[in-house]
């Protein structure tokens, strides 16, 4: 496995691949990498011949009060996991090789599904993420990338920037990693106290709670009322509790496929996760 921390030597690692024709595989991440990240890696392994994997804390899409600086950064460790589960190049450029040293004048800002949920509490996070995003993948030029469904709002902004802008590539969302109690693994989890990761797990149980009784008939309304009971009873400070369509459109009742999405805070530490409910079949 290479390690590449420039665009010229990323560039000079991969021509061979393209020469060849050879199918490209890409997943991008912040580093700090744990099981959801891996599982990434190992569904590109099977789509593809060549599987990137970049390792960049985007400043961009950090908001002025968050944790940019205290961000968790373990390339040594990251590069040994990465070798265990077959990634073939790790990307892992400096600021200055991705933004240089001018002002960025150029933004990308998807409307409409980046004005609430998550992008209501981060302005301009969305826009942060469609930038690195843009710029790594005209830089690994991919043919299919890789993303988790835990960052389903995330999902859905690169996938409309990537039809928008006429990339082409394929994007691929992976199913929620969790843990063996139901948390979501992120790298964000690291931050929570003993006692709140005992916690944590609460909100996957309310999601499938949730689920329950949308499948036994209690009214939308009403199961996104009993979440928010829920989890403020179990210590949470609730950001948002939503029910879209997994276009991300809003839903007034159950008569179609609904995601639920949940934002709540534990202690200090933001917790996000989101589960999709199938609309039975007649």
């Amino acid at each position: 496995m290479k390690t590449e921390t420039t665009i010229q030597g990323l560039s000079a690692s991969l021509n061979p691949a393209r020469a060849a024709r050879k199918i490209i595989g890409f997943v991008p991440t912040m580093g700090n990498l744990h099981e959801g990240h891996l599982n990434l890696v190992r569904e590109a392994r099977k789509l593809c011949d060549v599987v990137v994997v970049s390792i960049f804390v985007n400043p961009i899409q950090f908001g002025p009060n968050e944790d940019f600086d205290s961000y968790p950064r373990t390339l040594e460790q990251d590069q040994h996991l990465l070798a265990e589960v077959g990634c073939d190049i790790v990307f892992a450029p400096t600021v200055e090789q991705m933004y240089g040293n001018k002002p960025r004048l150029t933004n990308i800002a998807v409307s409409d599904i980046t004005n609430d949920l998550c992008g209501l509490q981060r302005p301009g996070h969305f826009d942060g993420v469609a930038v690195v995003v843009t710029k790594l993948f005209n830089i690994v030029q991919p043919n299919f990338a890789f993303f988790g469904q835990k960052d389903f709002q995330q999902l859905a902004v690169i996938r409309q920037f990537v039809r928008d802008l006429n990339i082409p590539l394929e994007v691929i969302g992976v199913p929620i990693t969790r843990a063996e109690d139901g948390l979501a693994l992120s790298s964000r989890n690291g931050y929570l106290s003993a006692e709140n990761r005992a916690i944590a797990p609460t909100i996957y149980k309310t999601l499938q709670t949730a689920e329950a009784e949308l499948l036994a008939g209690t009214a939308l309304a009403e199961v996104l009322a009993n979440m928010n009971t829920t989890l403020t009873a179990a210590g949470f400070v609730v950001d948002y509790i939503e029910a879209r369509t997994p276009e991300l459109q809003k839903i007034e009742q159950f008569d179609q496929d609904v995601v639920l999405f949940v934002a709540a805070k534990l202690g200090a530490t933001r917790l996000i996760d989101n589960l999709q409910v199938k609309y039975p079949a007649a």
